[in-house]
């Protein structure tokens, strides 16, 4: 995967596994959007974070790109980079694997249709 240093894909006799880290600090998530749902527009300062679809589907924007997502669509969000998820139809599953100072204070959000600004 573009933008991970240390993504590794191997195929093995009974099938293959990927690596999205070595080694270095990261913290993992599993992230559930719910249908019709979206959490704020916003950006983070100390991290980047790569996100792989896991189930569902919605709508992952990156910067000024809003992009359909589906199971196995991959996002990079760099350091700083705006971004949000929202939920489709059945909601929205991913993975989240933040690179860098993890803090869940380290948001500044944009917009938010929650009130949270």
């Amino acid at each position: 995967m573009e933008g991970l240093p240390n993504y590794e894909k191997d195929v093995r006799p009974w099938g293959e596994f990927e690596r999205f880290t070595l080694n270095e600090p990261s913290t993992v998530k599993i992230i559930k959007v719910k249908p019709g749902e979206a959490f704020s527009l916003q950006t983070h300062a100390k991290r980047s974070e790569f996100w792989r679809v896991v189930a569902g589907s919605g709508t992952i924007t990156v910067g000024d790109i809003a992009h359909p997502a589906k199971v196995g669509d991959q996002f990079l969000v760099n350091q700083g980079e705006k971004h949000r998820a929202e939920g489709g139809s059945e909601g929205l599953q991913f993975l989240e694997v933040a690179f860098g100072e993890f803090d869940e204070g380290d948001i500044k959000r944009l917009e938010d249709k929650y009130g949270r600004i």
